[in-house]
């Protein structure tokens, strides 16, 4: 539920709250919390964390309402709660429409104009279209995309990537902070608060503990990054810190935080009282505190709980129930036939306990469909047991208006809650007010009714289009396909919401929804579809890969294989030895990875499968790079292309576009490289391919850096890392950190890029990638040299020819001993590390002769010249300064013939950029 000014609901009839007491201290300080926002135009944040009923929502609840007072100009506030199993940005997406003032029922038209006409009074700013689209998409209105949005759609990744941004950007403007429109739209400048300022506002999260972990980022990044009087309170419970050990590090000086304590004999004694005054004077008042403080520990949910029960039970009962003033007499001879609760969990039976039985029938039908539940899930369960009607009437009939009724008292009676707003048009929506009581009546619940109940609200979700377009509505229908005993439907259900995950870049959960669906297909007696399950391995096999976990992954390409192979399927055989190759050549295993390549090669060309061909040809052009035979290597790229252009896939035709400019960059053909990298950059773009667009920016930025733009190589480095992180892919993280490292290092923050480079050094490690380990631990190496740490840097650079000779990649074993050169000349002082730097020199050179890389054979011939030329200043032998003189002709007629200054590239320059590989 989320609230704005008005966020304290009535309470129903017969419900008491008592007085704030114990928590003085608590109060003070969040009233301090709001003065500081107010006084210093800044963001803070408080984080209230307790076990359930301890109190953390009436205490903010309660200071919302002081302050609302106290105040001249009060605080806008809005709150939202988490839910059990709820979407990935759930929470934000009812604090947004609090804010936009989308009610219940609204029509999708005048819910659209409504959000249009809030943010543009908040933002003066020509993109409050785009804004809006992004923005509606969190609280599911479709807003038509503009010229720079037209290929976003629904499910694009690059609406995660934007995301947190927006919000930001729109929370900033909306408290009062002036945020111009950055060249992108979205980033602002920082707070211009004043006197003339607006009224700070409240952002309350509660039951964060629910919260998924994309709502958690989102908000750590806002308790970060929010520069605005805004105020945040966060309530959780403290199994939330299992989860997030690191939560009180955000906001660093602006969070705080305190934990609640039972309240104490005293403080719990006068609470009491005070839920007991409608009771008055009546002697069996006292009987009655004593019972409940002596059993509830302090607990304020469970005092209140008792009371519940005492008027349930009849120990008290009310002298008039038509009464403005509630009166209750005191029957205490009843007292002794209630079994009072020793325990929170003793007080949810007790309440259950008091439902007549038509009422514990539809909570349990409620319960069975979650801690959410629909009127129309209720509606279809009850007519299971009923005949149907000779004639259906238009219009709510008798039984919906009876459910209805039900869950009307219920409500009042503090059981469920109806929410303003509903999953599924046109119906509505609840949930229950305390969880350990839904919790209870599944567990009342026969096991054969369950599962009745399950398979009917699983065939009423079927029904329900909007399940199909989020991975968390279709992973509940499901659940209960799983629990109405239907597990290859199940099955099906799971992977279904495991490739809507994956469509979003919600890896991990990918993950969880393919395990569970594949472990469903390999219960005993099941008959799935073969091809289901293979698909299913393949899709489950890239998520693994992306999260880093390659031996998991390589299982399941590898159970992919085995299935395919038995069944006689060629085409998915070579599906899974393309995978199986992919993953060893990613992880620097080139000689397996060349296996692997080449049967699916064959397999693809006896099943006549075109993709599979061009993308295999592909693949082993990329392999034939990695080993530095450019010659080869544009062959197969330039040929797959070719083949991807004719069947006309865009994702297809922008990874060979990218795989022929890494080739055209390493060959000295730089103008092709660019052009291939930006016309792959812009079709990923286009069809929202965000793990593309990492690559080919990243690549972009290795072009920038080759020409001595390092102001752009950071920005294109840094905007391949924001997109990386959008994605979950370890793999491209671990990459783009460590050229984000190397380009730091590169413009005098070794600090800085050391520490990037450790963290892609950790994940490349951690990943079993041999390549990436080798590329971060030679970035470190020169890091370590820049500040003169000699020792260092040469181990890190041993480190790295030791790794590139152990993966059989030539090329990066001659650039590792170039590097490891000129790291031993620096450090060697005129000892014997100098000896030790041309023999490397010489070694590199031998390397690129034999493979003919002529850009990688000119840099070391000048390098090695450069190094005889620093020698013969020390040792006047004509010797050595014709030797010096006749590798660097050597290197400058092979830069000649590359036509590097064609391309408008300074040879030096060019030469200096890219001698150590960076």
């Amino acid at each position: 539920m989320a609230e704005s000014l008005g966020f304290a609901p009535n309470f129903a009839p017969g419900e008491h709250r008592a007085t704030l007491v114990g928590r003085a201290a608590e109060m003070h300080e969040l009233h301090d919390a709001i003065r500081n926002v107010r006084d210093k135009g800044r963001a803070r944040t408080v984080t209230i964390l307790g076990a359930a009923g301890i109190g953390k929502t009436r205490l903010v609840r309660d200071f919302l309402i002081k302050m609302r007072a106290q105040q001249d100009k009060a605080p806008r506030v809005f709150r939202s709660a988490a839910r059990e199993d709820d979407e990935p940005y759930g929470v934000f997406s009812r604090i947004l429409r609090a804010r936009f003032g989308l009610g219940e029922g609204m029509e999708p038209e005048a819910a659209m104009a409504q959000l249009r006409t809030q943010v543009s009074s908040v933002l003066d700013d020509a993109n409050v279209g785009d804004l809006c689209y992004f923005l509606g998409k969190l609280v599911g209105l479709d807003f038509p995309a503009s010229p720079l949005v037209h290929a976003v759609e629904s499910a694009n990744p690059e609406v995660v990537l934007l995301r947190r941004a927006i919000i930001k950007h729109f929370l900033e403007a909306d408290a009062g902070v002036h945020v111009p429109p950055s060249a992108g739209g979205y980033s602002g400048a920082g707070p211009q608060t004043g006197p003339g300022a607006t009224a700070p506002f409240v952002l309350v999260f509660d039951d964060l503990h629910h919260a998924p972990d994309e709502s958690l980022d989102l908000l750590s990044y806002l308790i970060d990054n929010l520069q605005a009087p805004i105020l945040v309170l966060c309530m959780a419970r403290p199994e939330i810190l299992a989860r997030r050990d690191t939560w009180f590090s955000h906001g660093a000086g602006r969070h705080h935080w305190m934990e609640l304590s039972p309240l104490s004999d005293g403080d719990a004694q006068l609470a009491m009282n005070d839920l007991l005054a409608p009771a008055g004077d009546d002697p069996g008042r006292e009987d009655l505190n004593v019972a409940a403080c002596t059993l509830a520990g302090g607990n304020p949910a469970l005092l209140e709980q008792m009371v519940r029960i005492f008027l349930d039970m009849g120990v008290l009962e009310a002298e008039d129930e038509l009464a403005e003033e509630d009166r209750w007499r005191v029957h205490v001879d009843k007292l002794s036939s209630v079994r009072l609760p020793l325990t929170v969990e003793d007080a949810v039976q007790a309440r259950i306990a008091a439902l007549a039985p038509a009422e514990r029938d539809l909570l349990e039908r409620a319960a069975a469909m979650g801690a959410v539940f629909w009127l129309g899930g209720l509606v279809a369960i009850h007519r299971l047991d009923h005949p149907t009607p000779d004639i259906w009437a238009a219009g709510d009939s008798p039984d919906i208006v009876r459910i209805r009724q039900m869950l009307r008292e219920l409500n009042e009676r503090d059981y469920i809650l109806k929410l303003p707003d509903s999953t599924f048009t046109h119906d509505e929506e609840y949930v229950f007010k305390h969880n350990l009581e839904r919790e209870a009546l599944v567990k009342l619940t026969p096991p054969l009714t369950a599962r009745r109940y399950h398979a009917q609200i699983a065939d009423w979700l079927s029904f329900k289009a909007q399940v199909h377009a989020h991975e968390e509505t279709v992973g509940m229908l499901a659940r209960h396909r799983e629990s109405a005993g239907a597990p290859s439907q199940a099955a099906a259900a799971f992977l279904e919401a495991g490739d809507v995950a994956r469509s979003r870049y919600s890896n991990t959960k990918a993950v969880e929804y393919y395990a569970l669906g594949l472990s469903l297909l390999s219960g005993a007696g099941i008959e799935a579809n073969p091809d289901q399950r293979i698909f299913g391995l393949h899709h489950y096999g890239d998520v693994l890969q992306a999260l880093g976990r390659n031996e998991d992954a390589l299982n399941a390409f590898r159970e992919m294989l085995t299935r395919a192979y038995r069944l006689d399927l060629r085409a998915r055989g070579g599906a899974a030895h393309g995978r199986i190759g992919r993953l060893y050549r990613d992880t620097g295993q080139l000689d397996e990875a060349k296996r692997h390549l080449d049967s699916a090669l064959a397999l693809f060309a006896e099943s006549e499968d075109e993709r599979g061909i061009a993308s295999t040809v592909d693949d082993i052009g990329k392999l034939h790079w990695l080993r530095g035979d450019y010659h080869r290597a544009l062959e197969y790229t330039e040929r797959a292309l070719a083949m991807r252009r004719q069947i006309g896939d865009r994702r297809s035709i922008a990874l060979s576009l990218n795989n022929c400019g890494k080739v055209y960059q390493d060959s000295g053909q730089f103008s092709r490289a660019i052009e291939c990298f930006e016309q792959a950059l812009q079709i990923r773009r286009e069809i929202g391919d965000l793990v593309g667009v990492a690559i080919s920016l990243n690549d972009l930025g290795m072009v920038a850096q080759d020409q001595q733009d390092d102001h752009r190589a950071r920005a294109l480095f840094q905007e391949a890392y924001d997109v990386a992180k959008g994605t979950a892919d370890r793999n491209r993280i671990a990459l783009v950190l460590t050229n984000l490292g190397k380009i730091l290092n590169r413009v005098g923050e070794a600090e800085k890029a050391i520490f990037y480079l450790k963290q892609a050094e950790e994940l490349a490690d951690e990943l079993g990638d041999k390549i990436g380990l080798a590329e971060a631990v030679r970035g470190l190496g020169r890091a370590y040299l820049v500040r003169r740490e000699y020792t260092k840097a040469r181990d890190c650079m041993m480190r790295a020819v030791d790794i590139f000779n152990e993966i059989q990649n030539k090329v990066e074993v001659g650039i590792a001993l170039r590097a490891l050169a000129e790291v031993s000349a620096e450090g060697s002082a005129g000892g014997d590390w100098q000896k030790d730097a041309q023999s490397y020199l010489l070694q590199s050179i031998g390397i690129f002769e034999e493979s003919g890389n002529d850009v990688e054979l000119a840099r070391s011939c000048r390098a090695y010249a450069d190094m005889l030329r620093a020698a013969s200043k020390f040792h006047a032998d004509p010797n050595i300064t014709a030797e010096a003189e006749s590798y660097a002709r050597r290197a400058e007629d092979i830069f000649e013939k590359l036509n590097i200054r064609a391309f408008g590239i300074d040879s030096d320059a060019f030469f200096a950029s890219r001698q150590l590989g960076s």
